[in-house]
């Protein structure tokens, strides 16, 4: 069996703790993870995906469901539902210790080798720098502002050293890997959650707990904007099918249930604690800005430390899907390293920020269009979860790291068409019935605006994988 020659310097040392040192850069990509070097406990992933999730954007979603005209009972009863589907995050990490590979490797079970360059190139590369992009935009806005707050000005040259510092940052995180990362985010998360708690104490003193929407919803209206609101908060648990790659250092014998519970829970409890904040927030402010939304509500040295706060959450969370945009490139083909592919990426996401910031915001149209990216997400994210049960999370990391036409997950001509077929009909669907300002499906039109892309997209790709998976190979399991 042949398999997959990973460049000189992403081949394993033959030192088990030198591979995951802080300070030394991580010598693994996508090759599998030998057990000696596999070592920690599932906890740790708590701390680990908290970091990303504390973040300004909760703040934003919960006040944009109040916005949306829902009351607050009925826009905490949407962040609960949405949040919930973080369970599908904390699902697809459990391949990680089984395989020792990230999610860009086992993903072959679904797509075949072939069919899953192509998936990976589009879910697992092009759509993280886009997203890299716009959060690097964000942070480089608030840091313009915070520059301006500590005296130094906003200028252009003073502009372009915020965002190559920012990048740079996210970068180096990125390029150290796991060890890094692993030792950092406890840390990061401590702390961006006391700042945020400290914040949301203010906001949560001076939000009118008694508020109604100035035009009650009813009936049909009353489905269809709470439907969008959780289609809203569940695209970011969704869109996080990379969960392995920060689980396939743990030891295989690793209990799935605790692997599956501690990210499911690293990335549910910031998300309801911080989205409810936001839609009581939306009662007495606006905090689309976060420095005039906290005017004359918080001192003026809690917002300095919010901003601070608000871009090394941006930070820790680009950090770590550049780190996975990296290893997309790898499991595309490229001949690259995971720190050339990690820095490639950077690259183009740089190059993307800067002419967004300075040239023209072609951004806007990006960001609408990635509203509809649940359409895409929830599919690959059912078929995922269904391949775990269906396969009882057996995966072999040597027969999914074999490329050639002799692998097992070659399939029909390099492609599993149970997995291509179910994640292109189902996208197919969801589209039809999605409802957003970017685009309205037909079916969605004729049901009034009601957007069904959520369930008929993950139901939808679920059902026909298992259908298919059985029709063309005979088998419960490929």
């Amino acid at each position: 069996m042949a398999i997959d020659q990973t460049p000189p310097d992403a081949q394993p040392t033959t030192s088990a703790d030198h591979t995951l040192l802080p300070g030394h850069v991580e010598t693994h990509g996508i090759d599998v993870i030998p057990d000696a070097e596999r070592h920690g406990t599932a906890r740790s992933l708590f701390a680990l995906w908290v970091a990303p999730n504390v973040n300004y954007l909760s703040f934003v979603v919960g006040g944009v469901l109040v916005l949306m005209g829902l009351s607050l009972l009925q826009a905490v009863a949407a962040v609960v539902v949405g949040s919930l589907f973080s369970i599908a995050t904390g699902l697809v990490a459990v391949t990680g210790p089984a395989s020792g590979t990230p999610s860009q490797v086992a993903t072959r079970t679904m797509y075949g080798v072939r069919g899953n360059r192509v998936a990976i190139a589009v879910n697992g590369w092009f759509v993280s720098v886009c997203y890299i992009a716009l959060n690097w935009v964000t942070a480089s806005v608030i840091g313009f502002a915070l520059a301006q707050r500590l005296g130094i000005g906003a200028s252009t040259p003073v502009q372009v050293v915020v965002v190559l510092v920012i990048a740079a940052a996210t970068t180096a995180i990125s390029v150290y890997g796991q060890g890094l990362i692993m030792r950092l985010y406890g840390p990061l998360s401590a702390g961006l959650t006391v700042v945020f708690l400290v914040v949301s104490g203010f906001l949560v003193a001076k939000a009118d707990l008694s508020y109604t929407p100035p035009l009650a919803l009813h009936g049909a209206d009353l489905w269809i904007t709470w439907t969008a609101a959780v289609t809203l908060i569940a695209a970011t648990p969704l869109s996080y099918t990379i969960s392995s790659d920060f689980a396939r250092y743990l030891p295989s014998s690793t209990s799935p249930v605790a692997v599956a519970a501690w990210t499911t829970l690293g990335n549910v409890v910031p998300n309801l604690v911080f989205l409810t904040v936001g839609a009581l927030a939306a009662t007495v402010t606006d905090l689309s800005d976060p420095e005039t939304g906290l005017e004359g509500i918080a001192p003026g040295w809690v917002i300095t430390v919010f901003l601070v706060a608000i871009i090394v959450g941006i930070l820790a969370n680009n950090a770590l899907t550049t780190y996975s945009s990296g290893l997309a490139l790898q499991a595309v083909g490229l001949p690259l390293s995971r720190v050339a592919s990690v820095v490639a990426t950077a690259v183009v996401g740089v190059a993307m920020t800067l002419y967004a910031l300075f040239v023209f915001d072609f951004l806007d149209t990006v960001s609408s269009g990635l509203v509809l990216l649940v359409t895409l997400v929830g599919p690959i994210m059912a078929i995922y979860v269904t391949d775990i049960f269906l396969r009882r999370n057996q995966y072999d990391g040597a027969e999914l790291s074999d490329s050639t036409p002799a692998s097992r997950y070659w399939y029909t001509g390099g492609v599993n068409l149970a997995g291509a077929i179910a994640c292109l009909a189902a996208f197919s669907a969801a589209l039809m019935c999605a409802s957003t300002e970017a685009f309205t499906g037909p079916v969605a039109r004729s049901l009034d605006g009601l957007d069904l892309s959520l369930p008929v997209g993950m139901i939808g790709a679920a059902v026909l994988y298992l259908a298919l998976t059985r029709l063309f190979y005979g088998r419960t399991t490929p």
